[in-house]
């Protein structure tokens, strides 16, 4: 290996950690406000990904009936909750939140079925269609279950990744979709030839970390999610709903999962089912950061990038092993320090 193939190694590195970032920011911030490990993450970033490739040919997204399917579950749940605890003033409510407002991207995909469409409004239009999917998730799956332990969670996320890809083998079918990139332009770095396609990746990685950063910081809203991943009961005692914070986390989540799906889709062919090992990958960079720290969050993405990347150099067969392998010395090392800390405390007190 020369300098040159070290250097494309890593700017393919760098792309696809960026893609990483994305999802692993989305899976901490998730796990950190309602302590769900969110598996079917990657898959909403192949349903973001495929929408867009749908919309691109002229055909109805399968999207608009998962949604639509969706919805009408959560509706149902709500309404019955709402009538057993005798809640009649909220029903309106939950018809507006559970019922209208999701299938509104429905509808406006059924309505410009075959329209003529810019490539912005394309993209728009398929990330309306995938944000309303997480927030449904959670209140079909998860939310009826806050109280219960991570385990018991992670077993339900987990079942909940397979029903969903199984509903979109169903609505996508089993072929393969690329969408139209952005831009074809290729730029020369010392050499290196390198496109605007990744460049375009990377910037919008650190832009949307940046402005995560920021909404944490600068809000209310994201002051309210931040003291709810501190402290539940601390939060509801303050006056802040975990329900309502849980449910926006997961709107932003499926945000950055929608993003990461639209960019990702020009450079490979994404299926029903590759939600899944995108999901996975961003997991152990998540990992890397304890499931609790978004800039380490952020380094372990593009490390687990970079390792993919050069793994698939040496031995395109072994690459995904040695990805997943590498969560080995990464939860070693975070028993031995947790045992620490531990130890630190107990002689302290």
């Amino acid at each position: 290996m020369d300098f040159q193939i070290a250097a494309f190694l890593a700017v393919d590195g760098i792309a696809n950690g960026a893609i990483y970032v994305l999802i692993a920011l989305g899976t901490v911030l998730i796990f950190s406000v309602t302590r769900v490990l969110f598996v079917p993450f990657g898959d909403i970033a192949a349903f973001s990904a495929l929408t867009l490739a749908m919309i691109q040919l002229g055909r109805l997204p399968g999207t608009v009936l998962l949604l639509v399917l969706l919805a009408s579950i959560a509706l149902a749940l709500e309404l019955v909750s709402l009538a057993r605890h005798r809640k009649w003033r909220a029903m309106p409510w939950a018809v507006l939140y559970y019922g209208i407002l999701p299938t509104l991207p429905a509808l406006a995909a059924w309505l410009l079925l075959g329209a003529t469409l810019a490539v912005g409004w394309q993209m728009l239009l398929a990330l309306a269609l995938v944000l309303p999917i997480a927030p449904l998730l959670d209140r079909i799956a998860f939310r009826p279950l806050a109280d219960a332990s991570v385990l018991v969670l992670l077993i339900v996320s987990v079942a909940v990744h397979f029903a969903i890809s199984g509903l979109a083998l169903l609505f996508f079918g089993p072929e393969g979709f690329r969408t139209e990139p952005l831009t074809r332009a290729m730029f020369d770095i010392g050499g290196i030839p390198v496109g605007a396609q990744t460049v375009l990746m990377v910037a919008a990685a650190a832009a949307f970390s940046g402005l995560l950063y920021l909404y944490f910081e600068t809000t209310i809203s994201g002051k309210a999610l931040r003291a709810t991943a501190s402290n539940r009961v601390g939060a509801r005692i303050v006056g802040i709903r975990p329900g309502r914070t849980g449910t926006f986390a997961y709107l932003l989540a499926s945000l950055l999962g929608g993003v990461s799906g639209l960019l990702i889709g020009p450079v490979t062919t994404l299926y029903y089912d590759s939600g899944f090992l995108i999901g996975l990958k961003a997991f152990v960079g998540a990992v890397m950061g304890g499931l609790t720290s978004y800039p380490l969050t952020a380094l372990g993405a593009v490390v687990i990038g970079l390792l993919e990347s050069y793994a698939s150099f040496f031995s395109s067969q072994l690459k995904e092993t040695l990805v997943f392998a590498s969560l080995i010395p990464i939860l070693i090392w975070r028993s031995v320090s947790s045992l620490q800390v531990e130890e630190e405390e107990e002689d302290i007190s």
